[in-house]
């Protein structure tokens, strides 16, 4: 055999062992990492399935949470928003007992009744017939009194009352928040806005403190808190502390979102008030223009105003003038009142 094709034959097969050999101790260790990286890929996977199952089942829950809340709403609005004196005097901030406000009632009708009659308006002559108005004018002046003036004034403090703890209400909110950062618990905080924040705010928390101390639950505190205050921002915070209670989050993080939302929403109500104040203004004009044009003619020619109360034509008249009236003023109401 010649020389050089011994060589070219051993130099060939030192490669194949050695290629085997590479082989032998490569090949395995690719088929392991690579099956090693199959594992991995595959846990990676199971663990992104599996968070997403669970994502998906917390907001599975979470919306059957809200939508139990939002049931729970309606039901509320109904049940606990009554209309009863002793609920709307709470409502009012006034600590008096019913029976002190059918006094003061009583005496107000009284009162006006005795005013009215005191007036010796036994009524009037026109054209030889003489129109008695005075029964009349005494009842009208003790229903006005005696029903009428109380509720008005009632009315009046809750709805000054109400727009007082709205304008308050996010301040309040931003304290619990920041107590909840630096690490004070909720009923705390409650505390602490009970005694820093001024009225009506303060004794609202306070009442709402001292009923979690008193060892009601916190959906019975925050029930009886939106009783005496039925508001939209506080069955807003309501709503947020009681999915916190059952959900768990971040509560500081919602409360902050909240506050925000409130602020928004009073923005919205004064741009809504100041967009709106021209066709207020001329609601009331025009309003009130059928009672001063009566008046006027009525000063200055009485026999032709008073075709309208003596005949009935005239009375055909005012039945027709004061059904558009309630109309129009009630078409007008509608379009510049808003609910936000």
């Amino acid at each position: 055999m010649d020389q050089s094709l011994l060589i070219y034959l051993v130099a060939g097969l030192a490669f194949v062992a050695i290629a085997g050999i590479g082989f032998a101790f490569a090949g395995p260790e690719n088929t392991s990492s690579k099956r090693v990286k199959q594992y991995q890929n595959r846990d990676k996977v199971d663990s992104r399935a599996r968070q997403k199952g669970t994502e998906a089942a917390r907001r599975k829950q979470n919306q059957q949470m809200l939508d139990k809340l939002r049931e729970d709403n309606k039901e509320k609005k109904s049940s606990l928003i009554p209309r009863d004196i002793k609920s709307r005097l709470m409502q009012a901030g006034l600590d008096v007992p019913v029976s002190a406000f059918w006094i003061v009632s009583v005496l107000l009708g009284v009162g006006a009744g005795i005013g009215t009659f005191m007036s010796g308006a036994d009524g009037f002559t026109y054209n030889d017939m003489e129109i008695r108005s005075r029964p009349l004018v005494i009842a009208m002046g003790v229903f006005a009194g005696g029903v009428g003036l109380p509720r008005w004034t009632l009315g009046f403090l809750i709805s000054s009352r109400a727009g007082k703890m709205t304008n308050q209400f996010a301040d309040g909110i931003d304290i619990i928040v920041r107590g909840v950062k630096s690490g004070l618990p909720l009923n705390e905080c409650l505390r602490i806005i009970g005694k820093e924040s001024p009225e009506p705010l303060a004794s609202e928390f306070r009442s709402l403190s001292s009923n979690i101390q008193m060892g009601n639950t916190l959906e019975q505190a925050l029930n009886k808190f939106y009783k005496r205050l039925p508001l939209p921002e506080v069955n807003f915070f309501v709503i947020v502390l009681l999915i916190q209670a059952k959900a768990g989050g971040n509560l500081s993080e919602a409360l902050a979102n909240l506050s925000g939302i409130i602020r928004s929403r009073k923005m919205m109500r004064e741009k809504i008030k100041a967009l709106s104040s021209e066709a207020k203004a001329s609601a009331m004009i025009i309003g009130s223009l059928p009672f001063a044009v009566g008046t006027m003619v009525y000063m200055s020619t009485p026999d032709y105003i008073m075709e309208l109360f003596t005949t009935s034509t005239g009375h055909f008249i005012l039945g027709v003038g004061t059904v558009l009236m309630v109309l129009g003023i009630t078409v007008m109401r509608n379009m510049i009142n808003f609910d936000i």
